[in-house]
Order: C-alpha cells, then sequence, then structure tokens
C-alpha cells in the first residue's frame, strides 16, 4: 500500500546541507594544502639538484693531472647536503666516484642522459626500500665527457607528508564535526521562536479567540507568518461569531412557525369541530409551511452561492429598462403603501445576470418598502462610480441604522431591531442573497445611513 512519506525536518535538512558544504570545502581546502606543500618540496629538492649538478659539474672542469685529483674534487664538491647521493662515470660507463655505498649504476640504463640541468629530466625513482628524486646528466669538458647520477632522498619528505595528512584528516574531522555541531545547535536555537509560536498556538481554543501573536517578539523572517497568522484569526473569530449568531437565528426563525403550527393544531384537536374551522386550520398551517419552504429554499441558495454551485448568465443590461421594468411590478404595493418610486441619473449599460439583478433590485426595493413612511418616495438614481463601474443607489427614508449595524446588515437573519418585531413576512435573508447576487456577478454592495435616508449602493462592471 502507498504512503505519504513524511517530509525531512527542518534540522535535518539544514544540517545535511551544512555537512556536504563542510565536507566539499574541508576536502577541497586539504587537496589544495597538500598539493601546494608536495610541490613546495618538489621545488625544493630540484633548486637543490640544480646546486649539485653545478657543483659537480665546476669539480668536473678543473684541470686534474691524474684520477686521484679528479676524486678529490669530486669528494669536495658537495659539502653539507644531507640525504644527497650522486655518482659520476666516464663516458664508456666506467665507475669513477660515488659520496655513498648506495648503488646507482642501474639507473643510468633505465633513465635517459642529456646535456646539462633541465628540470624536465627531473624523476621519481624507487631503489629498493628507498624512493628518491633523481638527475642524469652528462658534462662535456675539455678533456672528456662525463655522466652524472643525481639523487635526494625523499623519505625526509614523504615521512613529514604522511604525517601530515594524518594531522591534517584529523583536523579536518575535528572541525567538520564542530561545524556540524555548530550548525545543528544554531538551527535549534534559530526554531526556538517558531516552538514558542507553535505553544501559543496550541493555546487558541473557539473560547479564547482573542489570542495574537505578538508581532515584536519574533525575528524578522517570522513577521509575515505571524501577520498572516493573526488575520486569519481575525477572520475565524469573525465567522465564528457570525456562524454563532446564525444557529441562533435560524433556531429562532424555525421555531417560531413551528411553534405556531404545532399551537393551531393542538388547539383545533383539542375538541371537536365544524369541517370549515378545520379548513381554516390548514389553510393557516399551510401558511407556516410555505414560509418555512421559502425560508430554506433560500438558506440552499445561499450555500451554492457561495460555494460557487451557481454560474451567472451576465449579459449587457441598460439601468433604465430594468428599473422601470420593476417600477412597474411594484406599482400596486407602492400605491397601497402610498409610496412614490422617483428614478434619477443616467442611463448606462452593465454587466449582469438580468434574473440576478431583477432578483437583487426586488429585494431592496421591497426592503425601502418596509422602511419607508406612507406619502414619501424611494430615490433609484444611476451614475458613473470613479472605479469605472456603474453604481446604483437606492435610497429611502427613514430612521437612521445606527453605524455599528452597518458591517451586519447583510448577514443571515440580522436585524437592527433587537426586539425582533417582523415589519413584514421576511425571514431576514433578502439582504444576503443581494450581497451573493452581487457579488457573483463581480460587483460589491454597499449601505450608509445618515439622519434623513439610508443608502444602498450596488457596483457592476460597465461594458
Amino acid at each position: 500500500m502507498k504512503t505519504n512519506a513524511r517530509p525531512l525536518s527542518l534540522t535535518f535538512r539544514v544540517v545535511l546541507f551544512v555537512a556536504v558544504t563542510t565536507i566539499f570545502s574541508l576536502s577541497f581546502l586539504g587537496v589544495l594544502i597538500d598539493s601546494s606543500i608536495r610541490h613546495h618540496f618538489v621545488q625544493q629538492d630540484i633548486n637543490e639538484l640544480e646546486v649539485i649538478s653545478a657543483s659537480i659539474e665546476g669539480a668536473l672542469m678543473k684541470n686534474h693531472t691524474n684520477n686521484e685529483q679528479l676524486i678529490d674534487s669530486l669528494s669536495q664538491a658537495v659539502v653539507g647536503h644531507h640525504g644527497v647521493y650522486y655518482q659520476v662515470n666516464a663516458q664508456q660507463g666506467d665507475f669513477i666516484y660515488a659520496n655513498s655505498e648506495r648503488n646507482l649504476s642501474h639507473l643510468s640504463s633505465t633513465l635517459p642522459a642529456k646535456t646539462g640541468f633541465e628540470i624536465a629530466n627531473v624523476t621519481e625513482q624507487q631503489v629498493g626500500n628507498f624512493s628518491y628524486r633523481v638527475l642524469i646528466t652528462t658534462f662535456k669538458t675539455p678533456q672528456t665527457t662525463y655522466s652524472a647520477i643525481v639523487a635526494i632522498d625523499m623519505s625526509f619528505h614523504t615521512h613529514f607528508l604522511t604525517q601530515f595528512r594524518q594531522s591534517l584528516g584529523v583536523i579536518m574531522i575535528g572541525a567538520g564535526l564542530l561545524v556540524l555541531l555548530a550548525g545543528w545547535f544554531a538551527v535549534h536555537q534559530g526554531l526556538n521562536p517558531l516552538r514558542g509560536l507553535s505553544k501559543k498556538m496550541h493555546d487558541i481554543q473557539t473560547n479564547n479567540f482573542e489570542v495574537r501573536l505578538d508581532e515584536t517578539k519574533v525575528p524578522i523572517e517570522l513577521l509575515n507568518m505571524v501577520q498572516s497568522f493573526n488575520l486569519m484569526l481575525d477572520r475565524l473569530q469573525s465567522e465564528f461569531l457570525r456562524l454563532s449568531n446564525f444557529s441562533t437565528d435560524i433556531a429562532h426563525e424555525l421555531r417560531t412557525p413551528l411553534t405556531n403550527i404545532i399551537t393551531q393544531t393542538q388547539v383545533g384537536l383539542s375538541q371537536p369541530r365544524a369541517s370549515e374551522e378545520y379548513q381554516e386550520l390548514l389553510f393557516s398551517n399551510l401558511e407556516e409551511l410555505e414560509r418555512l419552504t421559502n425560508m430554506v429554499r433560500d438558506m440552499l441558495w445561499l450555500a451554492k452561492t457561495q460555494n460557487g454551485l451557481i454560474k451567472p448568465k451576465q449579459q449587457v443590461l441598460n439601468s433604465h429598462t430594468e428599473i422601470e421594468a420593476l417600477f412597474e411590478y411594484f406599482d400596486a404595493l407602492a400605491e397601497e403603501s402610498n409610496i412614490t418610486f422617483v428614478k434619477q441619473g443616467d442611463n448606462l449599460n452593465f454587466y449582469c445576470d438580468q434574473l440576478h439583478f431583477r432578483q437583487l433590485l426586488s429585494n431592496l426595493l421591497s426592503n425601502a418598502i418596509r422602511y419607508t413612511a406612507k406619502g414619501l418616495s424611494i430615490i433609484v438614481s444611476t451614475e458613473k462610480a470613479d472605479s469605472g463601474q456603474v453604481c446604483i443607489t437606492i435610497s429611502n427614508p427613514g430612521d437612521k441604522i445606527q453605524p455599528d449595524h452597518l458591517p451586519y446588515l447583510f448577514d443571515r437573519f440580522y436585524r437592527p431591531d433587537k426586539s425582533r418585531q417582523r415589519h413584514s413576512d421576511g425571514a431576514g435573508l433578502g439582504l444576503a442573497i443581494v450581497k451573493a447576487m452581487v457579488e457573483a456577478n463581480s460587483g460589491k454592495v454597499t449601505v450608509a445611513s445618515d439622519d434623513d435616508n439610508t443608502h444602498f449602493k450596488v457596483f457592476f462592471n460597465s461594458p
């Protein structure tokens, strides 16, 4: 069965990165140091071979009357050089002089000899248990030609390099472990603010939404996260309060019609009655059931809209045409309430689903009629907003809505009137539906209220 592996911890990731970087850096540094030291020893030996070669050449260039004088000059040619061995042969290969008992003759048969000192002629050779850096060259004098084998024992250098490499390896391992330990400690300490935030987040409960993380006590790298978390808490607190209020409101809204149905039914069944009374009871219950049905239908529509299940079919609408059509629809109700409709502003086109627009404007006009006194007028005006959108304003005279109520007017079942007395048969979902429809059509709705009028403004995109 396929399982999702847990991602590597942040500490492990950082320490692994530091470990790889440290190993690579120390290895590169070690190779560089080792190469530099070996190059230094090679250059040092080459310089010494050059000096010795020049000394041998100087001894051979002297005038010698016999071999004893030649051997004496060669014996005194190199003085004070430790670990240096040389052997001089005649051109025919006859042995003349060697400054030690080590036999280097076989090297002349395996390595070419050239005239004078050349760095390219210096090679490394293994003779028995000893390693040498060897130079084979020839010297021409007025009398004859000589072959010289000059070798420098590399044992001291090899021993030094072996010890140095061992010491360098120990130092690098120690330094690497120290860097890893320091990296782990730095990451562990660096994550302390996250552990503190995690503890504070753990303490946040549904009954303790007032807790906020202190933005001044976190590193700059965590500031955006803390700000985002605090904003999330603000939204959650707001939505939680709305949900709590919604649960209370819906219980109240459902309880009233259900209580009416139960009470009326109990009264009707308490004693025998005429068929006309039972018919009247059924009609009364039917009204309450229809009210419940409408409420549930509106709630389902809101839920679908807010979850993107209802897609509006936007088209270009004409403001005066749509407003006049709704005025005709509400003409009878307005006449009954002795209220007049007034249309103002420019005739503008805008994008919106026609059914949605007529529904939301109907809800706003119904709401305006409900709170407008007899003999007054409701004004519907159209204008071009500064943002380039088309703004349709519905203004009705009436009591001022207090500012603390305005942000919640579009919530489900919300009423500024805390006594919850209805002005009509509305269930408190009309303005919530208005907001859902407007936002589904990429618009927005606002409300403002002063001592004389309440203004609902709906904004739609223009073509």
